[in-house]
């Protein structure tokens, strides 16, 4: 069993940054890729960006250049530094952890509670 926590959501100006942490905890001793989901209203949820047990990362295309995805695996801890903020990153933000060495899978793994992003103008 595992469990995520999100945290460093918010409200700020377009062009502003925000941090966001999700910590694992349970169990989290086999391989395991973590990403990063949104959902904005009336859209379907999508992935950020991922990263595998092996630190490799990768973005979506509309973020591309603007946010970075890291992992602490003494912490079992995977940020999303969020640079540049447009109005259309506003989005519930959903940690995810999946086990293995490939990449996360919409539909597949553990996922946290969620952390509300707004990006006003």
């Amino acid at each position: 069993q595992v469990q995520l926590v999100e945290s460093g959501g918010g409200l700020v100006q377009a062009g502003g940054s925000l941090r966001l942490s999700c910590a694992a905890s349970g169990r989290t001793s086999s391989p395991f890729a973590m990403g990063w989901f949104r959902q904005a209203p009336g859209k379907q949820r999508e992935l950020v960006a991922g990263i595998t047990s092996g630190g490799n990362a990768y973005y979506a295309d509309s973020v591309k250049g603007r946010f970075t995805i890291s992992r602490d695996n003494a912490k079992n801890t995977v940020y999303l530094q969020m640079n540049r903020l447009k109005l259309e990153d506003t989005a519930v933000y959903y940690c995810n952890l999946q086990f293995g060495g490939g990449d996360v899978r919409i539909g597949s793994g553990y996922w946290g509670q969620g952390t509300q992003v707004t990006v006003s103008s």
